[in-house]
């Protein structure tokens, strides 16, 4: 119990706890769940953004906290986080006391749908702190780590998981560092100064140039491959200069590795494709493996396509298919190897732990879909049609050689090492993890998580 209380203490406890529906985030912090504490946060309503600060009252350590809102929607909220031992397990429970503005009107109005909604995200919040302490409680002792990219989807969220997991990490920023547990670097020339990273247990390494941001001109596919390849090298040359090493480095990559290959079922020991993906993430993933000459252990996760919407594949899509305008691409038989984002911030933290991972790791969930499967479960989950499909000619002159190695290419990965390894997966199927992620569960997998 008293380390389930302690991970709402710590930072990224709220970013783990938000639903990634919810166009929430930190303003500012003064303090942490002690009384007297408060945290400002900015959500959106509608076309309307406005500030939620909350007031920290009624701390009792490793029994209960509470918040109350000073400012907000609510005439008047008052949530009591309450923790409690059940035989060999912790149980919390939420005490919510809140008025509806505008009266009896008010509650007419919104009453049900208030409900509803919070009926989701506390569903969804008591999932995900589940998963996460269960997660910590097979760890070792806390680490030191140090990552690339922390500010990007994976690394925000894997920051947050590490951080509540009581972790330390530090940030390699390219700007000016802001706090101790920042240091700049640079991907052309390394890290400003290595010592200040003296004694980290790991190096996360997820920093490299957005593959689906923009045409891919010579300009372009220079960056991606840069951002990559030879920024990885100077990160270890930088590790290389320490008199105190990582012992572990994880370094990300990408199922690109494997080209177009149909329906060919790929693990971790298939061979390399062909294109310019496949080449570069070869020379990506040999790069990271120099680190071994420092005596790391490298692990390079070749990662599938990491849904989230707050980010990537997903968060582009959702707008023209909630319009009634998405439908499958090309013939859609391609076959797609997503994997949700907690299941990469999983796969990354198991890889930390497990000693006897190494070289490439297929990152995705174990039942990917063909194109057009996906498109058919995104237009169910969000209730709209998704017939419309968008020729592969359509796509190569909206996208040029981009469509070809990423919209249009299949590759089907199999997470053979995660799953022999003893990975318990979040997402497995992907309807349910659409479900989860865009706020859409059913009564029954809502019922499921407080059982």
């Amino acid at each position: 119990m008293a380390e389930s209380f302690a991970w709402h203490e710590r930072a990224g406890a709220f970013e783990r706890l938000t639903p990634p529906w919810e166009p929430v985030r930190v303003v500012s912090r003064v303090g942490t769940i002690r009384d007297g504490d408060v945290t400002t946060i900015q959500m959106k309503m509608g076309p309307i953004r406005l500030h939620w600060i909350a007031h920290h009252h009624d701390y009792q350590e490793n029994v209960q906290f509470a918040d109350e809102q000073v400012k907000g929607p609510f005439k008047k909220w008052d949530h009591t986080h309450r923790f409690e031992e059940v035989g060999s397990e912790s149980k919390l429970t939420d005490h919510i006391e809140y008025i509806l503005p505008g009266g009896a009107f008010g509650r007419l109005l919104a009453g049900r749908i208030t409900q509803r909604k919070l009926a989701r995200v506390f569903a969804y919040r008591h999932r995900q702190f589940g998963a996460d302490i269960r997660a910590h409680l097979k760890g070792r002792q806390p680490m030191h780590i140090a990552m690339t990219g922390s500010s990007g989807l994976i690394g925000s969220a894997l920051k947050s998981f590490l951080t509540t997991g009581g972790h330390r990490v530090i940030s390699l920023v390219r700007r000016k560092p802001e706090s101790p547990n920042e240091v700049q670097w640079d991907p052309a020339k390394g890290v400003v100064d290595p010592t200040i990273l003296e004694g980290i247990d790991a190096m996360i390494h997820l920093a490299g140039d957005n593959i689906a941001e923009g045409r891919w001109t010579a300009k372009k596919k220079q960056r991606i491959r840069d951002s990559r390849v030879d920024a990885t090298r100077h990160l270890v040359s930088s590790l290389s200069t320490l008199k105190a090493r990582p012992s572990t480095f994880i370094c990300a990559s990408a199922i690109g590795f494997y080209g177009d290959r149909e329906s060919k079922v790929l693990d971790e020991d298939a061979s390399e494709g062909k294109g310019f993906l496949a080449e570069v993430v070869r020379d990506w993933e040999a790069a990271a493996r120099e680190a071994e000459s420092i005596g790391a252990r490298v692990v390079n996760a070749r990662l599938g396509v990491v849904l989230s919407p707050q980010g990537g594949a997903l968060k582009k899509m959702l707008t023209p298919f909630r319009l009634g305008l998405g439908g499958p691409i090309g013939t859609g038989e391609q076959v797609m190897s997503w994997v949700s984002l907690q299941d990469v911030v999983g796969s990354i933290y198991h890889a930390l732990l497990s000693q006897s991972l190494r070289g490439p790791v297929n990152m995705t969930a174990p039942q990917p879909v063909s194109n057009k499967t996906f498109s058919k479960t995104l237009g169910k989950t969000l209730r709209r049609p998704a017939v419309l499909p968008m020729p592969a000619f359509m796509a190569r002159l909206a996208f040029g050689e981009m469509a070809d190695e990423i919209l249009l290419s299949s590759t089907h990965a199999e997470p053979t090492k995660l799953i022999e390894s003893g990975y318990n997966f979040r997402d497995r199927e992907l309807a349910s993890a659409l479900r989860w992620m865009l706020g859409r569960m059913t009564e029954p997998e809502m019922q499921s998580v407080h059982a």
